[in-house]
């Protein structure tokens, strides 16, 4: 039980996180911390949380435990806030989308990784934000990635994984470089491809009618345009060394896919699609 949760960034991850855990009855009261005083209001509004502030710093005084979800480019800021109020044994972590920048920040503000903080990251959500698109069921079944270091406090590791757990999730562990990595290759590259397909079509002297024609299969791929430009552009600079890399194997990926088409090579897209549809059809039985 978790007597004092305090969220920074109360929007469809850190809100989804609030109903599951007072869903599943795992903590007794919830203070919400962000910009946004509508969004704050709302959430007051939902149940969600039970009071709000626009400080971290007043948000993390009394909390047993702070979940940060706020964007990649205010992490340092936040932990800059809450530093000097922090109680000792409060347990901090984290679901930003590139660990190696969250622990740079954490050890630039801190002088080192506190103990009590254990980085992670819910591999869940939806092109929506804000927390009217918070629902508790967004983590059930889902994956949430721990990236603990030498220093970080197994207590706090284990509450962590416990609090993730109660919501629902099925909690792994690896390395902040591995996450990075994986993560630049299973969620960040395809993300690039929807931003830079819509962004290509957009600027096309025919848009309109484009767009017009689009069937689902077009709205299906690209659904993930529709998220937060912002977030999305901390996430690329935050992680551009390993998605840069990705983006470099997409490429020549694709110059090969569009020399087999141009000299007409069927056997060799036959090779190409049947290998993909293999791997794909392995990845969803598995996902079962």
């Amino acid at each position: 039980m978790i007597a004092r949760l305090a969220v920074i960034g109360v929007g469809l991850i850190g809100g989804s996180l609030a109903r599951a855990l007072r869903a599943a009855d795992q903590v007794q009261d919830i203070i919400g911390c962000g910009r946004s005083l509508d969004n704050l209001l709302l959430a007051r509004e939902l149940g969600v949380i039970d009071a709000y502030t626009h400080d971290p710093a007043t948000a993390v005084r009394d909390a047993d435990l702070v979940f940060i979800a706020s964007p990649l480019g205010a992490m340092r800021e936040i932990f800059s806030q809450i530093k000097d109020v922090l109680r000792p044994e409060t347990v901090i972590t984290d679901g930003g989308s590139v660990k190696g920048s969250v622990v740079a920040d954490a050890q630039a503000v801190f002088g080192h990784v506190p103990p009590n903080f254990v980085p992670g990251h819910p591999i869940a959500g939806t092109e929506r934000s804000g927390v009217a698109a918070s629902f508790p069921e967004l983590f059930r079944n889902r994956r949430v990635i721990l990236t603990p270091l030498a220093e970080t406090d197994a207590q706090a590791l284990a509450r962590v994984t416990a609090l993730w757990q109660a919501a629902g999730a099925e909690v792994s562990v690896m390395s902040v470089a591995h996450h990075d990595e994986v993560l630049a290759a299973t969620s960040h590259l395809p993300h690039m491809l929807a931003f830079g397909l819509v962004d290509l079509l957009a600027q096309m002297q025919n848009n309109a009618e484009v767009f017009r024609y689009a069937a689902g299969g077009f709205r299906d791929f690209t659904r993930i345009a529709s998220s937060n430009p912002v977030m999305w552009r901390d996430i690329c600079l935050a992680n551009r060394h390993a998605l840069s890399d990705m983006l470099a194997c997409f490429s020549h990926e694709m110059t090969e896919l569009a020399a087999t088409i141009r000299n007409g090579d069927g056997e060799h897209l036959l090779d190409i699609f049947t290998r993909a549809k293999a791997a794909r059809d392995r990845f969803i039985d598995g996902a079962h």
